[in-house]
């Protein structure tokens, strides 16, 4: 009963680090039009944020496991929450003195502390409990990732974008006091909630000091990489890992350009429904407003499905058999891109917008499936894994390549294969499940 009750606080406390990593890796998207005129830089460079992110996870993920297996989850977490206030903290001088590169240095030890979270938390997670439960904690855990993901932005924009940005012509065209004093409010803008999130980050890393948490790594045989390359399930979920956040990121970050290529704002604009939809989000009127930014509200749809369908699946993952739960979702988004591709109007846009329902349970059940049964490999497993977020880096620009040559219905056929090997790896895993039972 103790062991349960210990097992209980320690899953709050990790779930409010799954909510934290989320918040702030969103939030720092809301930094872009102030960075951009504060470092005046151009579109090229504001893209290198991106690129740090996903460089860290793909450069620090197997580094992070072999640290973690070294020395254990809950000083891996308070290293990972050290690492990310330190990188809070570097957006003071970043600000201050208007250096592009220190900036870029503190996002980065940014991403590498969250990185190193992402590494000891989930199979923290997966390991509180029964391992047959793994994917439904893992699911609620992330459901609360993308909770955080979902305020953020308005967070973001209460805080950090709350007056108007000027453009770089109007900058320019200040007097050298007003300039002086200009960018001075800009950089405040950046530092307060950013010296705000440091001091809280501290005092979560203060709480999982004297928290008591399970050991859950034995300090004798945490098991090689040569072993773990050896494990054929791990190293297909490494794979299903890096088609999924492939194809997730793949579809969000076109999904503008997706909508404007259908014509998709004149059907809106004809729709008194969807035209009010369009305005209560906008907050305005529609009619002068841009297409891209009318098309865009509905992107927010295919993101919160994501949170939706976490608590869904944690729900169902408890009752059904994971790899039963992920071929059904895989599945099931394979028929809404179809149904897209075959389609126009309405139908093809929330067809297209109803697969981040069903990406949801994705990463958290193919994680826990993967590292199911590999006992003290799991710290490098997880490195693996994590390491396998790169598919978000590599996949999108592939697919962008395809929709330049043959356009995006036809592309969208490669985006289906990505989901089709995921279908694969839980109908694997599910038999898997039956044989051993």
């Amino acid at each position: 009963m103790n062991q349960q009750k210990s097992y209980r606080s320690s899953f709050i406390l990790l779930t409010i680090l799954f909510f934290l990593w989320g918040f702030i890796t969103v939030l720092v998207d809301s930094l872009i039009p102030r960075l951009r005129e504060l470092f005046t830089l151009t579109y090229f460079q504001a893209g290198l944020v991106q690129f740090a992110f996903f460089g860290a996870y793909f450069l620090l993920s197997v580094p992070a496991s072999y640290i973690l297996s070294k020395i254990g989850y809950k000083k891996g977490i308070i290293l990972g929450l050290l690492t990310m206030a330190l990188g809070c903290l570097l957006f003071y001088p970043a600000a201050s003195y208007r250096v592009f590169g220190i900036f870029m240095l503190a996002y980065f030890i940014l991403a590498a502390g969250i990185t190193v979270l992402q590494v000891a938390a989930n199979p923290f997670v997966a390991v509180l409990g029964s391992e047959e439960g793994a994917s439904s904690r893992l699911n609620l855990s992330q459901a609360f990732n993308s909770l955080g993901t979902a305020i953020a932005p308005a967070v973001g924009a209460l805080f950090i974008l709350s007056d108007r940005i000027k453009t770089k012509d109007e900058i320019a065209a200040l007097t050298g006091a007003a300039k002086d004093n200009y960018l001075t409010t800009e950089a405040s803008a950046v530092q307060t909630p950013f010296l705000g999130l440091a001091l809280f980050i501290v005092f979560i890393a203060g709480i999982f000091l004297f928290a008591k948490l399970p050991k859950m790594i034995s300090d004798e045989n945490t098991g090689s990489y040569s072993e773990a390359f050896k494990n054929k399930n791990l190293m297909l979920g490494v794979l299903g890992i890096f088609f999924y956040v492939g194809a997730e990121v793949a579809i969000g970050s076109y999904l503008v350009n997706y909508f404007l290529d259908m014509n998709l704002v004149t059907v809106i604009k004809g729709n008194s429904l969807m035209k009010s939809i369009a305005e209560s989000i906008l907050n305005s009127g529609i009619t002068e407003s841009d297409n891209k930014a009318i098309v865009g509200v509905f992107v927010t749809f295919y993101w919160s499905g994501a949170m939706i369908g976490r608590f869904i699946g944690a729900y169902l993952t408890k009752i059904m058999k994971p790899g039963n739960v992920l071929g059904i979702f895989a599945t099931i988004a394979m028929i809404l891109i179809l149904i897209s591709i075959s389609s126009t109007g309405l139908l093809s846009m929330w067809s297209i917008l109803a697969v981040g329902l069903f990406n949801s349970i994705m990463f958290p059940t193919i994680f826990a499936l993967a590292i199911n049964g590999i006992g003290s490999l799991k710290p490098k497993a997880s490195g693996l894994l994590c390491m396998a977020i790169v598919g978000g880096a590599i996949i999108p620009p592939f697919f962008g390549l395809l929709t330049d040559y043959v356009g995006f219905k036809i592309a969208l056929i490669f985006i289906m294969v990505c989901y089709g090997y995921i279908l694969w790896y839980g109908i694997k895993n599910s038999k898997k499940n039956l044989l051993d039972a």
